[in-house]
């Protein structure tokens, strides 16, 4: 089960329970801050579990058993006026940064392996960060620059910049009903929501397994 803020794209982590997911909620929370550092408002951490309001609950599907958050709130369904758009263009931006401060601390470091001896290097959890954006902007109804499977953390900027444009263009455009051969189209600010908190869930495995900072994280 996940838990996340309707407000606070990126801000997102499961549990096995409703409970459970709270809990790593709020315990992620000064996390988030530290990667939402210059967002408007501000972003303050709840001080306790009872400062939570579930507002919505969701059926999940195949893809939130295997470990995303892959259902869209109804409270994305609502308008994204210009302000909004520039606000989560910009926590889009602190979540990319906050990769990027991970991955470069970690650099030359062994990262620690998975509960199964396993988990992604360094390099290949950046890449693989950025093959899924490069694949997201299908749901925006664009189409991803081109990626080199071998080193496909080449195109980091390349796609994040086309992220960015497919977001305005899906914002002050608006979008078709089905995607490129018939895909399923997100709304922002689910792609927002998604794409985010995907960028900090393995900013945190990276820290957590490199040893750079305290913490849990489970990262698809």
């Amino acid at each position: 089960m996940f838990a996340g803020a309707l407000e606070w794209p990126g801000w997102c982590r499961s549990g096995r329970d409703e409970e459970r997911a709270l809990d790593a909620l709020l315990v992620a929370a000064p996390r988030y801050a530290a990667a939402v550092t210059s967002s408007s408002p501000a972003f303050v951490p709840p001080p306790s579990i009872e400062d939570l309001e579930v507002v919505e609950r969701l059926r999940g599907d195949a893809t939130t058993d295997f470990g995303a958050p892959s259902v869209a709130p109804e409270a994305d369904r609502r308008e994204v006026d210009s302000r909004e758009l520039v606000r989560l263009q910009t926590l889009l931006e602190m979540s990319w940064a906050a990769l990027d401060r991970a991955a470069d601390a970690a650099r030359g470091a062994t990262l620690a392996a998975g509960p199964r001896g396993g988990g992604r290097e360094l390099e290949a959890i950046v890449g693989h960060v950025i093959a899924a954006e490069g694949a997201y902007l299908g749901r925006l109804a664009s189409r991803s620059p081109r990626i080199d499977d071998g080193n496909p953390t080449a195109s980091l900027v390349e796609v994040r910049a086309a992220v960015q444009e497919a977001l305005s263009r899906a914002v002050l455009d608006g979008l078709p009903e089905a995607g490129p051969r018939g895909g399923v189209i997100w709304l922002p600010r689910y792609f927002v929501r998604r794409t985010a908190w995907h960028a900090l869930d393995h900013a945190w495995e990276i820290e957590d397994r490199s040893a750079t900072s305290p913490g849990t994280s489970r990262t698809r």
